[in-house]
């Protein structure tokens, strides 16, 4: 894959119930029996999920689209989560994009507007081991710099370098909104 994977969570307004998502689907949205909740924690999405999918080796359940959440609208996003529930919030992998060939920064746009970045990144640790950063982010509507602020909210996971060199190199993204 030619940049680094993200998990993306986004929760909003605008999901179908799952009836509605399986029925579009022809019946094959993945879902769970009731009762049952997907809510992994940071640590969870960091050095299972995201680690796994990195390293190529299955997971049990398997509950996140690999999306390029940047090629659409944050309320379009409901419609490609793999896990439909009543819950408000998906789940998916995404490549990330460098704005500029060989810089740091990512690219984070759409076509109606832009992801930005608020605060600064949070570690995700397992015991006391440092293993992954979490960036939130806000969807903003319009172009920089007066894009106008919306409700969407993004978590982006990525594996810290002493983890990538063990594995190699992907980034998990989680959106909320």
């Amino acid at each position: 894959m030619g940049g680094e994977t993200s998990l993306t969570l986004v929760p909003g307004p605008t999901s179908p119930p799952p009836s509605a998502a399986a029925a579009k689907t022809g019946g094959s949205a993945t879902a769970l029996a009731p009762g049952f909740r997907f809510h992994p924690t940071d640590e969870e999405l960091v050095s299972y999920y995201l680690k796994r999918k990195i390293s190529n080796k299955p997971v049990r359940f398997n509950a996140m689209a690999e999306v390029d959440i940047y090629k659409h609208e944050p309320w379009d996003l409901s419609d490609k989560a793999k896990l439909q529930t009543r819950d408000q919030e998906w789940y998916f992998f995404s490549l990330l994009d460098k704005k500029y060939g060989n810089g740091g920064r990512m690219n984070r746009a759409t076509n109606q507007g832009y992801w930005k970045a608020t605060g600064k990144d949070r570690e995700v640790r397992h015991n006391t081991q440092l293993i992954g950063m979490k960036k939130t982010l806000v969807f903003h509507s319009g172009r920089a710099p007066d894009g106008m602020r919306t409700n969407w909210v993004m978590h982006e996971y990525r594996l810290v370098e002493e983890e990538l060199e063990k594995i190699g190199a992907l980034q998990v993204t989680d959106l909320i909104n």
